[in-house]
């Protein structure tokens, strides 16, 4: 049975409570084909039963599965590569110079999904940085789905995957084929943490960071909840630290204490001087 309009606006509500996310009606098609394969896991007829269960038993488990099986986790390698060439040319090696006293790194790569951005960033770094295998590098990747997270850290990408903007050179370097699959290798494992954050909700303590990409996940908020991810964020990056948008989205009519720049083709945020 279809998906009926009651059953949508219930999960347009719950997805925003529960993520943050704003599921536009335009994107209702998600909704039966993402929440099929959890109703067939529990034993459930089509999607229709499924709702009908959580608003009758208010399962908060079952609440959670749906929100992030709806959440949108597109990603590629190397997506939009401009910030990547940004990194290399320019933001690394003057990090590297004003670091040379603490010999550290942070990266926080937000709303990571299954792990192809914050994998090209520690690629980035492994192959262009080689001073940086002395110094304390991490790249925190953060999603709110457990099921890209546990792909993350599992490091497994299928042959389409590995297809979708990873350099043939790359692929050889970095992983091992796994039967029908590559696997990141442990070197560039290790230089990764996987942790569940929700960025609707008040961030944990994760520290300060040089760089943050928080890249192609605020289209999916509503105004005031972008500007409350974007206020949290800056008390976590460094004063002459970057940030890092998805290339269609700005910061236009939202408050913040960022300035636009451009390095080359890329465009980053930083405090304003």
């Amino acid at each position: 049975m279809p998906l009926s309009t009651s059953d949508i606006d219930y999960l347009r509500d719950l997805v925003a409570e529960q993520s943050g996310n704003v599921v536009s009606h335009r994107q209702a098609y998600l909704l039966e084909n993402r929440l099929s394969a959890i109703a067939s896991k529990e034993g459930m007829s089509d999607a229709s039963q499924l709702v009908s269960e959580v608003k009758r038993t208010r399962d908060r488990q079952l609440q959670t599965k749906i929100a992030e099986a709806i959440t949108v986790n597109e990603t590629s390698f190397f997506r939009d590569i401009h910030p990547f060439n940004a990194l290399k040319q320019q933001i690394i090696p003057d990090l590297i110079k004003a670091r040379s006293a603490t010999r550290s790194l942070n990266v926080w790569c937000a709303a990571c999904s299954s792990g192809q951005e914050p994998y090209s960033i520690a690629m980035t770094l492994l192959d262009e940085f080689q001073e940086l295998k002395n110094w304390k590098v991490r790249v925190l990747a953060t999603d709110i789905s457990e099921e890209m997270l546990a792909k993350g850290r599992a490091g497994e990408f299928s042959q389409l995957e590995v297809n979708r903007g990873l350099p043939a050179r790359k692929l050889i370097q970095h992983f091992d084929r796994t039967g029908t699959s590559w696997t990141a290798k442990k070197e560039l494992r290790s230089l990764i943490e996987f942790r569940r954050m929700n960025l609707s909700e008040i961030l944990p303590s994760i520290g300060e960071f040089d760089i943050i990409f928080i890249r192609n996940v605020l289209i999916y908020f509503d105004q005031p909840t972008k500007e409350k991810i974007l206020h949290r964020a800056s008390k976590l990056l460094k004063r002459d630290g970057y940030l890092f948008l998805g290339s269609s989205e700005t910061t236009i009519g939202i408050t913040i204490p960022f300035e636009r720049n451009q390095i080359d083709d890329t465009i980053c945020y930083r405090f304003e001087q």
